[in-house]
């Protein structure tokens, strides 16, 4: 089995490789337990190889239709594809979003199509898919109404993939995640990039800015949850996916003061101190417009599992990074 991973190089991309590295196998369409003879990691800049015989680290541009049907062939018949433009630069730069966010998928889809194999494709989406006048927790009936580029451009996305599912083209599997955190590394241009930001930099003894009032929901995810969540969502039957190929994954409502106490709990009132509180309207519209929670009773009947809690993820963090 050949596994291809676009957005190989970034964090979720390696931490995904680094797992499947590990485990050495996957479940194919027939249901089967088949290892990985290849995992292609494709992205703008090298990933890491974790120096593997069965990785073929590859660079490009995902939005470049040429590129992709040189990479693709029959063998790969497993993709996660994880590339994307983050949603604060998604709205900055509104060409590049619609190329990475949109066109890329539809390239990517169509290449699958011509080749005619019927890749399992795993698609991560986002809360950005979700927006406007929302309940207090968000259905799986619950319109999709983003207010941002980047959730539009996800949106799309997911509704492409869903067509070529039904068309049998591929045999697609939406997941919806959660805000990420808390990522590693430095801060990047997604407007929920706080919400990693404001645990990560006070544990490092770092100042961090808090662009958004404490009183805002979110709903998150630990990075080592939604791999997970990953790798279900591929083994996974067709059939137990076929009535809806989109699935709202777990995660954990909190609020940023919430978040603010669990972090005090964990790591000491002086960690707290270095968070300031400066409200930014753009972060803020964007951010406030996702639920800050979604029913996720059907991922969980389907086998996902979530976070325990706040604290839980913080200090996972911690031991992980031996901070």
């Amino acid at each position: 089995m050949k596994v291809l991973i676009t957005g190989g190089a970034g964090f979720l991309g390696q931490l995904l490789a680094d797992r499947l590295l590990k485990r050495g196998f996957l479940i194919n369409r027939l249901g089967i337990s088949e290892p990985i003879s290849e995992l292609i990691l494709l992205d703008l800049v090298p990933a890491n190889d974790f120096r593997d015989s069965r990785v073929r680290v590859c660079t490009g541009n995902i939005a470049d239709s040429v590129s992709i049907k040189q990479l693709l062939s029959k063998e790969v018949t497993s993709i996660f594809h994880l590339a994307a433009i983050v949603s604060g630069q998604a709205e900055q730069d509104f060409d590049l979003g619609m190329a990475i966010n949109l066109d890329a998928s539809r390239y990517l889809l169509d290449s699958c199509r011509t080749l005619g194999h019927i890749p399992k494709v795993i698609f991560t989406s986002s809360v950005a898919v979700y927006g406007g006048n929302l309940p207090e927790v968000v259905l799986d009936s619950t319109a999709l109404n983003p207010k941002s580029s980047y959730g539009s451009q996800k949106a799309m996305a997911e509704l492409l993939l869903n067509d070529y599912s039904r068309k049998g083209y591929v045999d697609g599997r939406v997941l919806r995640l959660p805000t990420i955190t808390v990522r590693p590394g430095k801060a990047n241009q997604a407007a929920s990039s706080f919400v990693s930001g404001i645990i990560r930099e006070p544990i490092k003894g770092m100042q961090s800015i808090c662009p958004v009032h404490t009183s805002l929901r979110v709903w998150v995810s630990s990075p080592d949850r939604a791999v997970e969540s990953f790798i279900h969502g591929h083994d996974l039957s067709t059939s137990e996916i076929s009535d809806s190929r989109t699935i709202n994954l777990p995660g954990v409502s909190v609020t940023v003061a919430e978040m603010m106490s669990a972090l005090e709990k964990v790591s000491g009132s002086q960690v707290v101190k270095h968070i300031s509180v400066e409200p930014n309207e753009m972060i803020e519209r964007i951010v406030q417009s996702w639920p800050g929670a979604w029913d996720d009773t059907r991922a969980k009947n389907l086998g996902f599992k979530g976070d325990t809690s706040f604290n839980e993820i913080i200090q996972n963090y911690i031991t992980a990074n031996l901070i």
